[in-house]
Order: C-alpha cells, then structure tokens, then sequence
C-alpha cells in the first residue's frame, strides 16, 4: 500500500508548489477535454440528440436535481429535441409511448428470456442505505414482498376497507365545515395531507395519526416531506458518482432523514406487533413473513414506511393539484358540480361503487393525473446485458433510460392543447380502473398511452386502487358539500412549484362555502 510521505512536501519550495499544481492542471484538463472528445465522437450514444454540455457530462443535468427544475427542464429538452434526448453521457430520456412497454414492461412471448432492465442504485439507493424495499429490491425479492402485499391492496380489499376510508373522509368534511364558520382562508392542502396519513396510518397500524382529529401534523408527516427533499440532494450527489459516501456523509452531519423516518416507523411497527385484532390490514403479508423468521424489524420497517409515504403523499398530492386545476377553470368546476350535485340526493349516497357513475368526475381526475402527476420524478432504470431496443433503436447495456412523466404528460407530439385542462378528452375513453383505449391512426386523437400515472410492467404501483378510491371519495364528498374559491395569495400555486423527487407542495389556500341545499334545489 503506497504511502503519502509528507516528509517530502512539506520540503517543497514555492516554486515546487506552482511547478507541480501547474502539472496536475494541465493532466486535468487533458482527462477532461479527452473525456468530452470521447463522449461526443465515439460514445455509443454519440448519435443520440440533446445539449452539448449535457452530452460532455453529467454536471448539468445533476443540477437541475437539488434545484427542482429537473421535470420541466426535461420537457423544454424534449420540445427542442424531439422524443429521445440525451439527459447526459449515459442518460437517455424518452417521450415515445413504445418506451414505457420497452423499459418497463412484462417479459413475455420472445422476450420472455430476457431479464428486466433493473433500477440504478445511482437513484433508487440515493441515501446508502442497503436496505432492500418493494421499490429498489432486485427482482426476487421485489416478486415475494408484492405477493405478501398483494392481498392488502386488492379490489376486494378496498371494498373491506371502505368503512374505515369513509370513516376519514366523513371526519374531513365536519372539519372543513367547522373550518368554514371561521370566514378564514383554509389550506386544503394541509387537509388533504392529515386525511390521507390519517387513513393509510389505520389501515396499516389499525390506529390513525390523529391528524384529523387534533387538526395537526404527526411527526411522521413532516419527516417524509424532509427525507423527500433530501433526497434530491443526495441524488445529485449520487448521480456526479458519490453514491458511496452519501450514507456516510449524513451519518456524519447527523441529518439522515431517512433513519429518522424509520425509527419513527419502527416505534410504530413494534407497537402494531403487540396489538392483536380480528381486521385484515394492508401489512399483514409483511407482518406474516416477520414472523416466519424471512423478514427482519429493519426491512419491515423500511417497506411500511415506504407503503405509508407512497400511500398517503401521492394521493394529497394529486387532490390538491386537480382541485387548483378546477379553480382556474371555472367552467370545468361549474360541469363537476352540477354531475355530482344532480347525481346524488344525500352524501350517502356517496360510495366507492357509485362514484364511478361521475363520468366528468373521472376525467377531471385523469386530466389532472396527466397535468399533475404525483410521480412526476423520472423512473429510471439501467440496461440489461446485451442491450435493449427501445422506441426502435438499440440502446447498448447499463445505460440509464427512462420515461419522463411530466415530459410525456406534456409532449406537444403526445397531446393536443397539452398545457390546457381539458377534461372531455377523457370523456367515455378510460374505464374505471383507468385503463387506456388503444389509440388509432389519427393524427387528431390524443395519444392516451402516454399516460402511465402508475407506471406500466410487473413493477406498476401497487397501491393504485387504494389511491383511486380515496381521491374519488374525498373529491366526490369535497364538491358536493362546498364551494369553492381560489385565495388571490394563490394564484400561480402549481406554475411556481418545484420538484424534489415529489412536488414540493406549498399551501394553497382556499375559501370554503357550504352548499345551500335548500338554494340548490330551487336553483334546479
């Protein structure tokens, strides 16, 4: 092993000094300018579209990480470039529909010999902890920690819990109605926020946070929010090549929100573990292979906060974000009130299978899906061995490829009027479940195979039907029992939001005014 023998410099003269850092220059930029050469000419993605700098390293794109630009700033590359651009050396994004199948998708007939294209610890393991989760396990074990949650997040489970949703959503309303009597301008994302951790928090550890009910955050809230924005820092970092000493950097600052996050989780956990009941919950697979000996605290632990954050974030996310859509569109606001008003005679009416009937309701929600999607960081993944073709073109192994979803959501090739809320695009075009049409040769029609708000493939988020249940629910009983008004503090939420991993959601604030039935009914 060589050793450093300061003895030797700590005898060099100032000119050794200049000499030598002189030296160590000029090998530097030799390094670099033969690393840009490289990299432009002979790289294999060299044919590849996107900017120089981009193209030269992965400086530029890594900035637009901690900076929360990163989405928009993939979209403006992809409106320049057109539908593959070059993210950075080895970094390739696509807006093409055939890549979501391509990328993500299930290995079946020809390609059925094939391995997936795995996730890139570079993002999926950002922080340096080892600890493998249902979303960056490799594909074994990601294939027994779906099957032991699968039961949990089934339909026929979501109609056994649908008492408890509705509990929460019930409890939302009286307290908006209180929140109403005030006159005061109230922060509907903060409640969106407490009803959906109050919910998944029952279904998981068959008690609540108390959000609702004290009407303030848990500790848990707040620590998702700030693990998700460091997050975005530590990506940064790991995708420069850093990846390795991230872990241990926060270690040393003593900041890791993500083991705060988990021992929070595992206080919770180890308390669930004590309670017996008769209901069936969603981390009861979980807790079963705890058991046998096949799960230790610490990886449950890491996969039930994982299965609350993504289960409660996403959803408050998309409520706030398709309710400031239908504020500054009053015209589509006016068409959802009068369907759900005129559809049902009582809020009790308001359930998980009579909510499907709100044709407009659904494409308001699926619009919203695709101008706010709550995933909106990319999804990337490495390329398997031997190479992959993707949207047609062979792309060599353990390159980064991904879909953009904010970029496909918003491609001017993709959809007409993409920066418009349109929701009759939608109309008649998804079913329940939201499962796209196959769209037709016409150049006139919407390419609704873009919209993968869940992702596509064996990996596709596997709390969709919760987050359907809960967003149509709590949307439904929202328009039925108040109006609404957009605060003038604001206007403009969603255009100056910025992206850590998720939206980083600031308030939006609302003016609530109970319906008046009795006005309602002469009105129509």
């Amino acid at each position: 092993m060589a050793v450093l023998n300061f003895d030797l410099i700590s005898g060099w003269t100032y000119h050794d000094w200049v000499y030598y850092s002189v030296i160590g220059l000029v090998l530097l930029t030799v390094i670099i300018t033969l690393q840009a050469i490289y990299n432009i000419f002979f790289h294999p993605l060299r044919d590849y579209p996107g900017p120089l700098l981009n193209r030269i390293s992965p400086l530029p794109w890594a900035l637009t990480l901690p900076t929360g630009s990163a989405p928009r700033k993939a979209h403006l590359l992809h409106e320049k470039y057109g539908p593959i651009v070059r993210l950075s050396p080895n970094h390739v994004s696509y807006t093409d529909v055939r890549a979501w199948k391509d990328i993500y998708g299930h290995r079946t007939g020809s390609t059925s010999f094939k391995s997936e294209n795995p996730k890139t610890p570079i993002f999926y393991n950002a922080f340096g902890t080892d600890v493998p989760t249902i979303l960056n396990a490799d594909r074994d074990e990601h294939g027994r920690l779906r099957k032991a949650l699968s039961n949990g997040f089934s339909d026929k489970s979501m109609r056994e819990q649908e008492p408890i949703i509705a509990r929460y959503v019930s409890l939302l309303i009286e307290r908006l109605h209180g929140e109403s009597k005030t006159g005061k301008e109230v922060n509907i994302n903060q409640w969106f926020d407490w009803t959906t951790f109050d919910i998944i928090a029952d279904l998981v550890f068959a008690e609540s946070f108390g959000c609702l009910e004290f009407s303030r955050s848990h500790p848990f809230v707040q620590a998702v929010v700030s693990t998700v924005k460091q997050g975005s820092l530590m990506l940064s970092l790991s995708y420069l090549g850093f990846r390795h000493v991230t872990g241990k950097l926060l270690a040393f600052v003593g900041t890791n929100q993500l083991l705060h996050l988990r021992r929070l989780m595992s206080a919770k956990l180890k308390h669930r573990l004590t309670v017996k009941h008769d209901r069936f919950d969603l981390i009861d697979g979980l807790i079963k292979r705890h058991h046998q000996g096949t799960l230790d605290l610490e990886h449950l632990s890491a996969n039930c906060g994982l299965v609350v954050a993504a289960g409660s974030e996403t959803t408050a996310s998309l409520l706030t974000g398709v309710t400031y859509l239908l504020l500054t569109n009053p015209d589509k606001m006016e068409k959802l009130k009068q369907e759900v008003r005129s559809t049902f005679a009582s809020a009790d009416e308001i359930t998980m299978t009579s909510v499907n009937r709100l044709s407009y309701m659904l494409a308001c929600l699926n619009e919203g899906l695709r101008m706010y999607p709550p995933a909106v960081s990319n999804l990337p993944r490495q390329v398997h061995e031997g190479g992959e073709v993707i949207a047609g073109k062979f792309v060599p192994e353990k390159t980064i490829v991904e879909c953009q979803m904010y970029a496909m959501n918003y491609s001017s090739t993709n959809w007409h009027n993409a920066d418009t809320f349109e929701p009759e695009r939608f109309l008649h075009k998804f079913d329940t479940e939201g499962n796209y049409p196959e769209s037709k040769d016409d150049p006139n029609e919407d390419v609704f195979e873009a919209l993968q708000a869940f992702n596509v493939g064996p990996r596709n988020c596997i709390g969709r039907n919760l987050a359907y249940v809960e967003m149509r629910l709590v949307l439904a009983r929202i328009i039925y029992d108040f109006d609404l008004a957009l605060a003038e503090r604001s206007k403009g939420w969603l255009e100056n939001l910025k992206v850590y991993t998720i939206w980083q959601r600031v308030p939006l604030y609302i003016h609530l005014t109970p319906v008046n039935r009795g006005e309602l009914c002469r009105g129509w």
